[in-house]
């Protein structure tokens, strides 16, 4: 017998456990049976075709449709054709110098079809798939009697498809599954039984998920983990919100004639109802001593910034200082002039012509130079700069502040817990500064509560007056080459009205990525990698980067025009240098990363081309097309892919073009995404606890342990009445190292 801790070679043998190890990063017994079937697939039901992606290892239970042979072009050779189907669509499987599996892979025939999904003549294709027919007759011949027993276990009811590698396919591991179960002791229940609520045992919820004979064994079993899963998630979350609250906060009540009316007396605008309201809210937190720690989130332009910076004013009211933390120097340093260019002679403090109630804003990187930085820090520690804007460089050990009393983050999803919890330790022993946390990327309530679960929300949805419509359109550039033409005569045109552009690409331009050729040669022979290379399109291409694109530009397309380039491993001084000609209209066209993603306000920017559009999530999308529209005239986003249209990519890109409701858009990100990426669940080298637990189909299961979990802390904040949900806690924050709570 073998328990969850011991090594995986116990239960599978010494090869099998090399190969799982190396293939899927399972490594012991626990390892393997908490590695739950990605779906479920029925004898006689046929896999979805339409939502398989490009790159990806899929596993598919489909029909073989037909099967033609025919000789290489090039070479001496064959090349076997398969076309299955799933009764709607239909999918290529060519096989180089394999005609032997003609004799298995006939018309009719039913099979689980393993390998990468790749493209060749605008057509998703598997090269050289792994194959397993279901058809019991196979069984026979492969193994006797003793194999159809096996085939008929396997195949009469459900079909476990468990995520796969090209190296160990899904059927290998539901094999090391059944044999580990049997040899598995009896897994201890860490829930007590009153939290169990007439589910499952936990032995017997692992043992379900994997062998399940129907559905209603399945639902049993998901829903005891779930439930332990949504438990083990609000109960950290709920002593997170205990350890927060622990130490009182430096109270900043408003003034009447301090610097924060002033500000609002100069403002050139009228704030929305929304910001007045969320602002209320969290002038009151700041007035009194129990910490606040606020998430606000808001459509891209909603006017998060004044919200922001009249919060910080009120703590500069109180004889205090502020903290902004930004992901990027360069939305550092945006901030910074940002907050400078509001305040006027508000932020001139020690300089003639200052304001009464003046304080100075403080800009701290990594790369200041060393003269520079030790001023600021100067500035800082004594209390002269009560706005201190930074990147992590504010977090480093040598940054003291004088009465660090508000913290605000912007862009919480590029931060961590811990980077919050390190700014939070600046504000002395005994307190704890108040917590403001931003986030242009709108927040479904159920990831509010199980992702940002330590934080209160706030929501700004409605835009300022004055902000212009944004116009977006997907480009199918590998259907359609002649819409990118169109795309770049676009954006001259835009240019030669006066406005300016941005092109976005996700890589900088380092051959940091593998070659295809190279990934390819690993799998195939040199003959079918000679066929393949004979103007195929099989493997997909690395990412578009900015530095070729760029060249590419100015030589073609947009030749004559000016062109920069911006991208995070560019030089402080040289990034900043391009943001300002761009932003005082010296440049024409910004070609760039997503450094460019957040906190850029350029109003005379009217376009924007986002190549490779399917290599960005939904909500990174919508944040970058919030950088064009932001002044008078209309924007417009265009967003090129080669996605061929059915397949999910370009359903989500038609869904990004289809709104400007950004927390609409969330919803969708949310029903699209795999819930692991969602919770940080894929993170390489960590086998996060959290597998099943959904957050668009799971609300009411996550409302139910959140408010479980917060009457347990309330009684035993260190969960010492209950060792079995200790150690659920434990397990779940160590092993993804929290997470669950980094990253969105």
């Amino acid at each position: 017998m073998v328990s969850l801790d011991d090594k995986l070679e116990l239960a599978v043998g010494a090869r099998t456990a090399k190969a799982l190890a190396a293939a899927l990063d399972l490594h012991t017994v626990g390892d393997l049976v908490h590695y739950y079937p990605r779906r479920y697939a029925e004898r006689g039901e046929l896999t979805d075709i339409a939502g398989l992606e490009i790159g990806e290892h899929a596993t598919v239970l489909a029909r073989v449709k037909s099967v033609n042979e025919r000789r290489m072009r090039q070479r001496r050779g064959w090349i076997l054709e398969v076309v299955i189907t799933d009764g709607t669509r239909t999918l290529n499987c060519t096989f180089f110098n394999m005609r032997q599996h003609s004799v298995k892979l006939k018309p009719g025939v039913s099979a689980l079809f393993a390998g990468k999904v790749s493209i060749y003549q605008n057509k998703l294709q598997l090269t050289n798939p792994e194959y397993q027919p279901i058809e019991q007759d196979q069984a026979a011949d492969d193994g006797g009697e003793a194999a159809v027993d096996t085939a008929i276990d396997d195949f009469l009811g459900l079909i476990p498809v468990y995520p796969a590698a090209a190296k160990v396919q899904s059927w290998q591991v539901a094999k090391c599954v059944r044999q580990t179960l049997g040899l598995l002791d009896t897994i201890e229940d860490p829930m007590p039984e009153e939290l169990r609520e007439g589910r499952m045992s936990f032995d017997e919820a692992v043992r379900a998920i994997h062998s399940a004979k129907d559905w209603a064994g399945v639902n049993a079993a998901r829903g005891r983990l779930k439930w332990g899963e949504a438990l083990a998630v609000q109960l950290a979350l709920a002593q997170r919100r205990a350890a927060a609250t622990a130490r009182p906060a430096p109270a900043c009540p408003r003034r009447a004639d301090g610097i924060q009316a002033e500000f609002d007396q100069r403002l050139p605008f009228e704030l929305t109802s929304g910001q007045r309201e969320v602002g209320e809210v969290i002038a009151e937190d700041l007035a009194g001593r129990h910490p606040m720690n606020r998430l606000l989130q808001g459509e891209v332009g909603s006017g998060k910034t004044v919200v922001a910076l009249r919060a910080m004013l009120q703590v500069v009211d109180a004889g205090r200082q502020a903290a902004l933390l930004a992901p990027t120097e360069v939305l550092a340093a945006q901030h910074a002039r940002s907050l400078a260019k509001m305040l006027g002679d508000l932020a001139q403090a020690g300089e003639l012509g200052a304001a009464e109630h003046a304080t100075r804003v403080a800009l701290l990187t990594g790369s200041l130079p060393a003269a520079q930085r030790k001023q600021v820090l100067l500035d800082v520690v004594s209390g002269a700069a009560g706005i201190v804007v930074g990147t992590h460089a504010l977090i480093q050990d040598r940054v003291e502040f004088a009465d660090l009393a508000l913290v605000v983050v912007d862009e919480q999803h590029r931060f961590g817990v811990e980077q919050r919890d390190a700014l939070r330790t600046r504000a002395g022993e005994n307190v704890s500064p108040h917590v403001l946390v931003m986030t242009a990327t709108p927040i479904p309530r159920t990831v509010a509560m199980t992702v940002y679960g330590d934080l209160e929300t706030s929501s700004l949805r409605e835009l300022p007056a004055g902000r212009s419509p944004i116009s977006t359109a997907v480009v199918p550039a590998a259907e359609k080459p002649t819409w990118l033409d169109r795309a770049w005569q676009r954006l001259r045109e835009e240019v030669a009205e006066g406005h300016q552009a941005y092109v976005v690409c996700p890589r900088i331009g380092e051959k940091d990525a593998p070659e295809d050729v190279d990934q390819l040669s690993d799998q195939l022979s040199d003959e079918a990698l000679d066929e393949m290379l004979a103007g195929s399109e099989s493997a997909r291409r690395p990412p578009l980067a900015v530095l070729a694109v760029a060249e590419e530009l100015a030589a073609g397309p947009l030749e004559g025009l000016r062109l920069a380039v911006l991208h995070g491993r560019l030089p402080t001084d040289e990034k900043d240098a391009v943001m300002r000609a761009f932003a005082a209209g010296e440049v024409d066209v910004l070609v760039a990363t997503t450094v460019v993603e957040v906190g850029v306000d350029v109003p005379n920017a009217t376009a924007m081309v986002i190549m490779d559009a399917d290599r960005f999530g939904v909500s990174q999308l919508h944040q970058l097309r919030g950088r064009v529209g932001r002044g008078s005239a209309a924007g417009v986003c265009l967003l090129v892919t080669d996605a061929l249209a059915g397949t999910a990519t370009r359903d989500r890109l038609d869904a990004v073009a289809s709104t400007l409701d950004g927390f609409e858009l969330a919803q969708v990100d949310l029903e699209m995404r795999r819930e692991g990426d969602i919770l940080g669940a894929t993170q390489s080298g960590k086998h996060s606890q959290l597998k099943l637990l959904s957050l668009l189909r799971d609300a009411e299961l996550i409302t139910e342990a959140r408010e479980v979990a917060q009457r347990l802390v309330t009684r035993s904040p260190d969960l010492r009445e209950h060792p079995g949900l200790a150690r659920m806690v434990a397990n779940l924050v160590g092993d993804s190292r929290a997470e669950y709570l980094e990253k969105v």
